[in-house]
């Protein structure tokens, strides 16, 4: 019985065998494999020739490698130096004053009303051109919204001009705001500072 089993194993062995060699598609035989498809000519002389540059190519990194290295240092210290000695001019004072035609005739018209002896007005007038002046020639700086005693305390107008601009406009602030009358004498100092204001040396 052991036998008989053992030889219907065998025979269904064979039959297995014989039908996987009959199977399409597979391939049993390695030795008939297809061989991969040579390498081209020009591949084979362009690694050859990285080959024969691989030491030239070494010193050109290297030599690379450090020159960057150079540059990098070479561009730091230059900045480092330049910012170290770097010779910072003094900015030149901006020069503010009023066109010298328009002070003179500014001041031919504070002295008709001075004549009239309407002194407050002659000194009002002085400050209000004074102050249209100086926003004509900043007027990124000279803001509406500012008062006369901010615009005196700008730190940009020189102290002469900034010292004689804060004189008007206090007188201008006694007579107007203030109720106190103001006379000859007054409107005589408002008209010697507004000359400082606008013709002084110090705006440039």
């Amino acid at each position: 019985m052991a036998s008989d089993a053992f030889t219907a194993s065998e025979g269904k062995l064979a039959a297995a065998h014989k039908a996987l060699l009959h199977t399409r598609g597979l391939q049993l035989d390695f030795k008939s494999a297809p061989k991969p498809p040579p390498v081209p000519g020009w591949l084979e002389a362009l690694v050859r020739f990285l080959g024969e540059l691989a030491p030239v190519l070494k010193f050109v990194f290297w030599g690379g490698l450090i020159l960057g290295g150079v540059l990098i240092v070479w561009f730091v210290a230059r900045e480092v130096l330049a910012t170290r000695f770097k010779s910072e001019k003094p900015a030149a004072p901006v020069d503010w004053r009023p066109e010298p035609e328009a002070a003179r005739a500014l001041l031919e018209e504070a002295d008709r009303l001075a004549a009239a002896g309407r002194f407050g007005e002659a000194i009002h007038i002085l400050l209000f051109r004074s102050i249209d002046d100086l926003a004509g020639r900043r007027p990124g700086l000279v803001k509406p919204a500012l008062t006369a005693r901010d615009i005196a305390a700008l730190e940009q107008m020189p102290p002469p001009a900034r010292g004689a601009f804060t004189r008007i406009a206090e007188r201008v602030e006694r007579s107007f705001f203030g109720g106190r009358a103001v006379g000859a004498e007054d409107f005589a100092h408002a008209r010697d500072d507004y000359e400082t204001f606008a013709f002084s040396e110090g705006w440039s």
